[in-house]
């Protein structure tokens, strides 16, 4: 049996498997619904999604529209055009009492296990960096400033081009305990199912602004890691995608 099919053997569900109780059934305490903000660092608001003043885009012409690009103009991304897209891949409508987010996406359970990244190479009013997206908060908290992170996430993700060109690649990372908690190791099936609602919003939503995406599976995983400072069974890039405004005479 190959790693994929082990893969599908280990996760799946059968009527004649021995039932296992989850860490929820079980009474362990729920982790954090997002990872804690580092106070060594100041978080930085973003405009507010519902006084976003952004142009309707109907449904089916997004969906007409979407294809992957992989080339950009060199003009950056504002900080509304920035709250309008993590607010539609990962924006928090309400925090229940259970508690658990409700998010702008699904997730199996509520458990919304992902932490958003961002390598900022060209958003008006941010320095070039890499920052984190409080969801709750709807702020962003850098962790690694520079113009190096834009060659490091490229090389990263395999020298592909479109990452040096963007204006902002995201790097969707997942804290497994989220779902594991309540799924046992059925939840790494719903982390990859989840990383397609996100990215399928983000690629939806670009395109009211103008912008393409390319979303990015070839990433080397283990430096990637390493990089950000994870230890892989606690957090583990799960996807990434390039972003950036569309090149003239691709159609709006």
């Amino acid at each position: 049996m190959d790693s994929g099919q082990q893969f599908l053997y280990d996760t799946r569900y059968a009527a004649d498997m021995p039932e296992q109780q989850s860490d929820q059934e079980k009474g362990l305490p729920q982790p954090l619904l997002e990872l804690p903000p580092d106070a060594d660092f100041p978080m930085i608001a973003l405009p507010d999604p519902k006084a976003l003043q952004i142009a309707g885009l109907d449904l089916r012409t997004a969906i007409d529209r979407r294809h992957s690009i992989r080339l950009y103009r060199d003009e950056p991304l504002s900080m509304e055009g920035l709250s309008y897209l993590l607010w539609c891949t990962q924006g928090v409508k309400a925090v229940t009492k259970r508690p658990c987010t409700l998010r702008t996406v699904p997730s199996g359970g509520a458990r919304h296990a992902f932490e958003t990244y961002l390598m900022v190479r060209a958003v008006a009013g941010l320095e070039p960096g890499i920052c984190r997206f409080l969801a709750i908060e709807h702020a962003l908290q850098f962790v690694m400033s520079g113009t190096q992170t834009l060659q490091d996430v490229t090389r990263l993700c395999g020298d592909q081009k479109m990452v040096e060109l963007s204006a902002v690649t995201f790097i969707w990372t997942a804290v497994p305990y989220r779902m594991v908690w309540r799924y046992n190791q059925r939840a790494y099936r719903g982390l990859f199912l989840d990383a397609g609602h996100v990215c399928q919003n983000l690629y939806l939503a670009a395109e009211a602004i103008d912008c393409g995406v390319c979303a990015i599976n070839a990433f080397l995983d283990d430096e990637f890691n390493a990089y950000l400072g994870f230890d892989p069974a606690k957090q583990f890039v799960i996807y990434c995608a390039s972003l950036g405004k569309k090149p003239t005479g691709i159609n709006t």
